[in-house]
């Protein structure tokens, strides 16, 4: 661990669709290399709740219906980057989710960000989980939530000790309105259109790498820590 906390890792971008998994291997990767997990979304709330001109912003786009442009995007995406708890490398979670986001993020890395910590180009490794895709629909029709303390269970693969309860709280765990099958269906389609072409642009870029996703969580662990630590092999 010691010898993994003090690598220099760079940006790692995970990709995969909902239930393969991005979480649970973001949180491993981010307390083996010490390395903070960025989401999109929680930067957009953060500056929602803080009232940052950028918060407000998008709060006022958001209330009218409408999609927080680009360059929104890219201004909050810019600034949590350049907070030095990035210097070593971050995890992206929900970004990029389009071709001009991942050019835009070529652009930022390479000409502004690890240039100027002296650290060289430094563009991002990109890691796509493959999970089949009956198995992807299982493991998030199987998912069961406890309103009351946030704990989440499967009755596949993580069951509570009794049936349909939390094991914490005693609460009745429930199937959330994302969870249903024909909504987890629309999802994935939904998610096949969209990232479809940011997996074209890495594959282009020959920085895609696809990791089995259908393995154990722990087997999926240790293919992400070969592709992370091949480079410092190699030297």
């Amino acid at each position: 661990m010691a010898d993994a906390t003090a690598r220099n890792v760079g940006p790692i971008i995970l990709i995969g669709p909902p239930g393969a998994g991005k979480g649970t291997q973001a949180k491993r990767i981010a307390e083996r290399y010490g390395i903070p997990q960025i989401s999109t979304g929680d930067i957009l709330r953060e500056n929602v709740e803080r009232g940052t001109p950028l918060g407000v912003l998008a709060r006022d786009i958001m209330a009218r219906g409408e999609l927080v442009p680009n360059e929104s995007i890219f201004d909050m995406v810019a600034q949590r980057l350049r907070q030095v708890d990035c210097e070593h490398g971050f995890i992206l979670d929900g970004f990029p989710r389009t071709p001009a986001q991942a050019g835009w993020l070529d652009a930022f890395l390479e000409h502004e960000f690890f240039e100027n910590l002296h650290r060289g180009v430094c563009l991002p490794i990109v890691i796509r989980l493959k999970v089949d895709y009956n198995q992807l629909v299982k493991r998030l029709t199987g998912r069961r939530t406890c309103l009351a303390g946030g704990h989440i269970y499967n009755i596949y693969s993580q069951p509570p000790r009794v049936d349909e309860i939390c094991d914490v709280d005693g609460s009745k765990l429930v199937i959330r309105d994302d969870d249903r099958e024909e909504v987890i269906r629309e999802r994935l389609t939904a998610y096949e259109l969209q990232t479809r072409p940011v997996i074209d642009y890495y594959e282009r870029k020959g920085r895609l790498v696809c990791v089995d996703g259908d393995a154990p969580v722990d087997e999926v662990s240790n293919q992400i820590w070969q592709v992370l630590e091949r480079p410092a092999v190699s030297n």
